[in-house]
């Protein structure tokens, strides 16, 4: 038996590179799958792809009665939700907080934030039909420190840990778990392409030589943790943080030794 036998997932950015990650390794472990985004032709294709026990659906994370209608469609198709994944996340283009336009500012925050607030608040009385389930929220080793340029995207990171917890104290009596992922630099398009009016990308700033595990992480690294929390081997966590970045938050590392 698998761990997600019978269980359903909603996964937002379900479609990306971290998202499709998710997706892949909850369906392959045993879960129905709802893939949620605005990339309805990724989704649909990732969701045919998988063939059985995976669906599309058109998912703005900024507007509540696009989560309604995404909560909906998870129970209809399967008959409960279990787990949610708040995956869905943007970028903004570097730039001082001086130089960062209001629009950038609410845009980001709009996504991050706001959309990770819908999902809880639309998602919870779903779970609490099904007798309980689990929420990650997928947030960012900007959410631990700041980082010049981005601070838009720093300050939603850092109000979705509060967010996290407060909906740990609020859903726990509900056998509701709330944790948060905290990714470094993980080798996506997100990471490797330039935000939306940018012309330079995150990896330009980050080299992981100094890095205690020097490389890149990958996709499959945060899907394997995630697959934990949400599983029943994490029935004790709530209200948690995990950093998963190589060691970048710890500064730089000894060199190798000389052979």
């Amino acid at each position: 038996m698998s761990r997600f036998d019978n269980q359903t997932v909603l996964v937002t950015g379900g479609s990306g590179g971290q998202g499709s990650s998710h997706v892949r390794a909850f369906h392959a472990e045993g879960a129905n799958v709802v893939i949620g985004g605005i990339d309805a032709e990724r989704g649909a294709a990732l969701a045919d792809e998988l063939g059985t026990r995976a669906r599309f659906v058109r998912l703005d994370v900024t507007d509540e009665s696009s989560w309604s209608a995404a909560v909906l469609a998870a129970e209809s198709a399967f008959g409960a939700l279990n787990v949610l994944v708040n995956n869905a996340g943007v970028q903004n283009p570097p730039a001082t907080i001086e130089n960062t336009e209001q629009a950038t500012w609410s845009r980001i925050l709009g996504i991050n934030l706001t959309g990770t607030f819908l999902g809880i608040k639309v998602a919870a009385p779903a779970l609490r039909r099904a007798a309980g389930g689990v929420i990650v929220n997928i947030a960012s080793t900007m959410g631990l420190g700041g980082t010049a340029h981005y601070a838009p995207y720093v300050a939603s990171k850092w109000a979705v840990r509060g967010l996290t917890q407060t909906a740990a104290l609020e859903l726990g009596r509900d056998h509701i778990r709330v944790n948060t992922i905290h990714p470094g630099v993980i080798a996506t398009s997100f990471i490797h392409e330039p935000a939306a009016g940018a012309t330079a990308a995150i990896a330009d700033f980050y080299s992981p030589e100094p890095f205690a595990i020097p490389r890149l992480g990958e996709p499959a690294d945060v899907t394997r943790l995630l697959l934990f929390l949400t599983s029943s081997d994490a029935s004790f966590i709530t209200g948690s943080e995990y950093v998963i970045d190589g060691g970048l938050l710890l500064g730089p590392a000894l060199p190798a030794p000389a052979a």
